[in-house]
């Protein structure tokens, strides 16, 4: 009787195990459409109509209709993709009650007074009206998970955080692509960072207002789990992406400082040469003491002796392979 029972039970968990594991597989809408649709941000006294009708009723949205059936979202709409998430209602909720005074007759009498009939906007979602998450979750819906780039982050980094959303950078209707132009990211992400906007205009910076770099080539906007918002998992790896030569590693490494190219450097500006926090020697007296380079009495009594530029004789401050004349590594071949 215990085997039997063993049997049973042993059948049982087999049985949910894979009814579990399929479950977990598959995706099933706990509602129709419509109804989710409706309940994340659609209105519940209008009916949904389809692009194609309201795009349709009037010639007011044939440049939006046509950037948007060439656009990757209008590309979605395919028969062969089966996507209806994606689409003018998707957005801008039910469409019903905005194109129900237009008719041919209407549009031909417009047409014949020189003006464009358009549909009543005022029936749409307040979009500019929603909270910035609530702007960003219509956007998130579908580029949370499956789009061609990954929002995943998106909520937990600093810009969810602070209220910006999706609308802040992305302009849908603004033609076919619907992203941001590199030529135009330096601008936009200036307009609220201020501090690195001023960084940018010292001395010595990275060449963001020339535009030969972009905010981009080291920050993701969506959101890492990196600080700073870093396209790579520390700070060394995102600067070598550029500045290769300081990688390593090397037989002789600046013992501390190798993986922290920010503990001498400011990464967007400086008033010092290089990028650095403070200007030479007095940037390597943080850490070592001074020390005159030869043995006359008289020198070593002079403050000149100590206050030079330390790469003057140390010119391969971030590593090296070969050791000075000492044998010891100090940086100098």
């Amino acid at each position: 009787m215990n085997t039997l029972r063993k049997i049973f039970l042993f059948l049982f968990i087999l049985i949910m195990a894979v009814y579990g594991c399929e479950t977990i597989k598959s995706v099933k809408q706990i509602m129709p459409i419509k109804e989710y649709e409706q309940l994340l941000l659609g209105r519940l006294d209008a009916n949904y109509i389809g692009t194609n009708n309201c795009l349709s009723s009037c010639h007011y949205h044939d440049k939006i209709r046509r950037d948007f059936e060439a656009s990757t979202m209008g590309a979605q709409m395919s028969e062969k993709t089966h996507l209806p998430l994606v689409n003018c209602e998707s957005c801008h909720g039910p469409g019903s009650l905005a194109i129900e005074e237009i008719t041919p007759e209407k549009v031909e009498k417009d047409a014949a007074a020189g003006k464009q009939t358009a549909c009543k906007n005022e029936t749409f979602i307040n979009l500019k009206a929603l909270p910035p998450q609530a702007q960003s979750l219509m956007c998130l819906k579908c580029h949370a998970e499956n789009a061609s780039f990954n929002l995943h982050n998106w909520n937990t980094g600093i810009h969810a955080v602070n209220d910006v959303s999706c609308y802040n950078c992305h302009n849908i209707h603004a033609g076919v692509s619907l992203i941001t132009k590199r030529k135009d990211v330096r601008d936009m992400c200036l307009k609220c960072h201020q501090t690195q906007a001023a960084e940018f205009s010292l001395p010595s910076h990275h060449p963001v207002m020339e535009k030969k770099l972009t905010c981009t080539d080291c920050h993701n906007p969506h959101g890492t789990s990196k600080e700073g918002l870093l396209i790579e998992d520390t700070v060394k790896e995102t600067c070598t992406r550029c500045h290769g030569e300081k990688e390593g590693p090397y037989a002789f490494e600046h013992a501390d400082v190798n993986d922290e190219c920010m503990a001498c450097h400011s990464p967007h500006g400086s008033v010092n040469n290089n990028l650095l926090k403070v200007s030479e020697p007095f940037l390597c007296l943080q850490c070592h003491h001074g020390h005159t380079t030869t043995s006359d009495a008289v020198t070593k009594k002079s403050k000149g002796a100590y206050y030079t530029r330390c790469t003057d004789c140390h010119s391969q401050i971030h590593g090296t392979d070969i050791p000075s004349a000492s044998g010891k590594g100090r940086f100098i071949n």
